[in-house]
């Protein structure tokens, strides 16, 4: 006699579900086609958001502050001398050697600069971020830049612990240190100024001083660390200011921009504004480097090339 395969026999019944069981949608099968229970697939939810949130932390961490940005962009400025039209215009700003930068890291800014063969180049403060001792590296590879109208920086507030020798160091790497101070550029019968002040928090910004010897009427670039000074700037016989500080907020959320930016840059925060009075222009540099955090995301270091037009 053959026998029957097991569970086959004639009668067998399959006990009812109980009440509410197998209501709904089934739990998503796994790849090996067996259903997942609701704990697998919180489980695995769970770690699709670790993941996603460290590659994020990655990015932020090593991917952006490494990811230069050259923004290029043309300025009209209607006091601007004919003989300076088409100036080309390399503004850079905090770079805080010594804290998530070095040499290395400056040796890639440098080449995008000698790359935009700049007629002019400005530095708006906080070349260290805590001792100028950080910067001796790097003094060969700022010496290398060159522009046919002159290299000029200010301070800012990173680099007020020794600023005895930073400025000896910027002064050998071919920079112009302004503080307070203005220097005249002369090109084809034309005069243009570049300015200078102290820094905000930690100096003693004296724009009286630093206009001293600039003739009446003579379009005047002013450096000025700490963007929102613009608002007391405008009322001086100044045309455009460059700035840095803020890094542009450093940490951008989408909807939101930035959270935080420093004291002196809530106003003025990253790229072109015009003040309300006078309508001078600010231009905000988001910085090379980082400071209190090695991060950046959703804000790039910046090189800006401004190219000066007749307005």
């Amino acid at each position: 006699m053959s026998k029957k395969p097991f569970g086959s026999s004639p009668g067998r019944t399959v006990p009812a579900a109980a009440d509410g069981a197998g209501t709904g949608p089934p739990p998503p099968e796994g790849r090996s086609g067996r259903k997942m229970t609701r704990r697998q697939f919180l489980a695995r939810g769970a770690g699709a958001v670790a993941g996603a949130g460290l590659l994020a932390a990655g990015y932020a961490w090593q991917g952006e502050p490494n990811w230069l940005e050259v923004t290029r962009r043309e300025l009209p400025l209607a006091e601007l001398p004919s003989a300076f039209a088409g100036t080309r215009l390399a503004h850079f700003s905090d770079v805080h050697l010594g804290f998530n930068k070095d040499a290395d890291d400056l040796a890639r800014l440098t080449k995008r600069i000698k790359e935009e063969q700049p007629d002019l180049i400005c530095f708006t403060g906080d070349i260290v971020d805590s001792y100028a001792e950080d910067m001796t590296d790097s003094v060969p590879l700022l010496a290398e830049l060159k522009a046919p109208l002159g290299k000029y920086a200010i301070l800012g507030n990173h680099d007020y612990k020794n600023t005895e020798l930073l400025t000896r160091l910027l002064t050998e790497a071919g920079f112009r240190v302004l503080r307070n101070q203005s220097y005249l550029i002369k090109q084809g019968g034309a005069v243009m100024a570049v300015a200078g002040l102290d820094d905000m928090l930690h100096g003693k910004p004296d724009p009286e001083a630093a206009i001293q010897g600039i003739p009446d009427g003579t379009f005047t670039v002013l450096l000025m660390h700490e963007p929102d000074y613009a608002d007391v700037a405008e009322a001086y016989p100044f045309h455009l200011q460059l700035s840095g500080h803020s890094h542009g907020g450093q940490i951008r959320l989408p909807l939101v921009g930035a959270p935080f930016t420093p004291y002196g840059s809530q106003k003025y925060i990253d790229g072109l504004y015009y003040t309300e009075n006078k309508a001078m222009p600010v231009y905000v540099n988001r910085g090379f480097g980082e400071t209190l955090m090695p991060l950046r995301f959703l804000c790039r270091p910046e090189l800006t090339v401004l190219t000066l037009r007749r307005g």
